[in-house]
């Protein structure tokens, strides 16, 4: 394995277990049984590659190489049994580390899966399809997190926190420009960052897109 692959192996692993974390802190919140925790962590980590993956006419990575499959099953197992271990960590008085804690997994394997879906295409032929790209991007970065939030039976993430999936379009446009003028390693690390920022920024200043409240809400 050469350096270069070493680095995405890498970068991709890290992006698995922040999503499966973040599966599985909503299906302990859901008060789901371990398999349900567990599931939903392995869906929230390969369930955006997957779709990607099936778009592109290839079998799924997930499949192809399990180590991802095992890490999210690692990943997503750590907090339920630190949380069966110590129920107090989910005291009211944690509610803000916990809600810190899912902010950071899910814009970390937001940035890192959005610039990863963009890879993929770029490295299936589609060099010169800018929508496609920035559609593999978003796909893969939002995928996950929507067959989770579904189902969990919760608003799907996307539609109504801080900007979620106008951060992962906008990362996976500077990842195709990246890529295109300084190769893979940088566009992967550049349109994590974008995404990075804008969530943070996002959360930071309680940006969100306009939506229509009705007169019985106000």
């Amino acid at each position: 394995m050469d350096l270069q692959t070493l680095i995405v192996l890498i970068i991709e692993l890290i992006g698995t277990i922040a999503f499966s974390i973040s599966g599985a802190m909503v299906g302990i919140r859901r008060k789901m049984d371990i398999f349900g925790v567990l599931v939903l962590g392995v869906v929230t980590a390969v369930g955006g590659g997957m779709m990607r993956d099936v778009i592109l006419g290839k079998t799924p990575s997930a499949f192809v190489k399990p180590i991802y499959v095992e890490v999210a099953v690692i990943s997503a197992l750590a907090p339920f049994l630190l949380l069966s271990i110590n129920k107090r960590l989910m005291h009211s008085k944690y509610q803000t580390l916990y809600a810190g804690l899912m902010f950071l997994m899910d814009s970390v394997g937001l940035g890192i899966f959005t610039a990863v879906g963009v890879s993929t295409g770029w490295t299936a032929g589609y060099h010169d399809n800018m929508f496609f790209l920035s559609f593999l991007g978003v796909l893969t970065g939002v995928g996950g997190g929507l067959l989770r939030d579904v189902m969990a039976g919760v608003p799907p993430y996307i539609f109504v926190k801080h900007v979620y999936a106008c951060a992962s379009i906008a990362g996976a446009i500077c990842c195709v420009l990246a890529y295109r003028s300084w190769g893979q390693i940088p566009a992967l690390v550049i349109g994590t960052i974008v995404v990075l920022v804008i969530r943070i920024g996002a959360a930071h200043y309680r940006w969100n897109l306009p939506c229509v409240k009705l007169e019985d809400e106000e």
